[in-house]
């Protein structure tokens, strides 16, 4: 069964959770369609966006799989996204104070080797103790973080930033010409509204290309790793380690495992940052981030990567979305009709939302919109060929023995 072959059937076996998300995108993309032909919405501006849930539905997959996996609360998802970011861009940075015009693959293996070894130095003294004690601990890590990038100027720019960042893909063959190789393009779909697809429209787009790749390569290992013996330690360990500890399993490794994963694939996303923005700076480090994937993960529902991807998207649509919310006019007055800017300044007030929205899930759907349930099940471990409701055991009649 398949949504090719059998969309109608497809459509019922969907949780209502996931026929509601599924609606929830449909209605979404056909609005940025709308935007875009209307030219409301750039195709450079909407592939940024894009890029941008990406990038959050990788940071979301890494505390993921440290929280909803693992049952590790870290606090720190700023500092590793940081440290990929800064790690990347101080390698291929004309301006890095340190080295500086190095391939961005260099900079993507020094960023994952140093979130590696500052994944096991907070490990080691934190990952035996109590999970609150691992709380305060990376919490510290991301002030300590944001704080050493902010004053070491010699080695980080301090508060001016590393400028000067190449794309991902400068210096590689064909890919690295191929935004001023491709010719530019204007659609016009409404008279009045033509979409101009230019070199930074191509430029975009190889981004869109990366962010996709890192992420359906993380959401795929993720997947397995879930299912996996693997996983199954870990989801003991979350639900009562002293039960995993019974069983033989050294606990503390597993766990050292599962953090230094989560904190390489929140590198990644600050990999991928710094080669989107082209710049970056102390401020890209604020703890924001971290509220922002906390709330992604639980929004979407803990343990779950389909979650993850879900609070991902939605966080990025809530905080794109609400930057417009000042262009907004409300019309006063019978005749004529006069149009004004609403009196008090909106944008601000989308923290007060993700506020509200984590309450109400809270409030409603404590395990998230899409738990993780559904994901432990193996496909092939589902038998087409059993009865709905069989009148004996489904062992019986998958045998061919008679109920009579």
């Amino acid at each position: 069964m398949s949504l090719r072959s059998a969309p109608g059937e497809f459509w019922g076996n969907l949780t209502k959770p996931e026929q509601g998300v599924t609606v929830l995108i449909g209605a979404f993309a056909f609005l940025l369609f709308i935007g875009l032909v209307t030219g409301w919405l750039g195709p450079t501006y909407f592939l940024y966006v894009v890029g941008l849930a990406g990038m959050y539905a990788l940071l979301s997959f890494g505390l993921n799989s440290q929280w909803g996996f693992t049952g590790l609360i870290n606090f720190s998802v700023a500092a590793f996204f940081g440290v990929g970011a800064y790690g990347a861009a101080l390698m291929s940075g004309n301006t890095s104070p340190i080295a500086g015009d190095y391939l961005p693959v260099f900079g993507l293996v020094v960023a994952l080797i140093l979130a590696a070894v500052l994944a096991v130095l907070i490990g080691v003294p934190t990952l035996r103790l109590r999970a609150d004690y691992l709380a305060i601990a990376s919490l510290g890590l991301a002030e300590v973080v944001r704080l050493v990038v902010l004053n070491e100027r010699e080695w980080t720019n301090g508060s001016a930033g590393v400028r000067g960042i190449p794309s991902f893909f400068e210096g590689w063959p064909l890919l690295a010409t191929f935004p001023s190789a491709m010719p530019g393009l204007e659609i016009l779909i409404i008279p009045g509204s033509p979409i101009v697809l230019d070199s930074s429209f191509w430029r975009a787009l190889l981004n869109v290309a990366l962010v996709l790749a890192l992420a359906g390569g993380s959401y795929a290992v993720l997947k397995r790793a879930h299912r996996s013996p693997w996983g199954r330690v870990l989801r003991t360990i979350r639900s009562d380690e002293d039960l995993a500890r019974a069983l033989g399993k050294n606990t503390y490794s597993f766990k050292m495992q599962s953090f230094v994963l989560g904190s390489l694939i929140m590198a990644l996303a600050g990999v991928f940052y710094a080669h989107l923005n082209l710049y970056v700076s102390p401020g890209d480090l604020d703890p924001i981030t971290t509220f922002y994937v906390w709330v992604a993960v639980i929004l979407g529902g803990s343990g779950s990567n389909r979650g993850a991807l879900f609070g991902g998207i939605i966080v990025v649509a809530i905080r794109e979305g609400t930057r417009f919310l000042n262009e907004i006019m409300i019309p006063v007055g019978i005749s004529p009709v006069r149009y004004v800017p609403l009196p008090f300044d909106v944008a601000p007030l989308r923290l007060l939302l993700i506020g509200v929205i984590i309450i109400l899930v809270m409030r409603f759907r404590p395990q998230g919109v899409l738990p993780p349930q559904r994901e432990l099940i193996w496909p092939s471990s589902i038998d087409d060929a059993a009865p709905e409701r069989p009148d004996s055991g489904v062992r019986d009649v998958k045998a061919g023995e008679d109920n009579e």
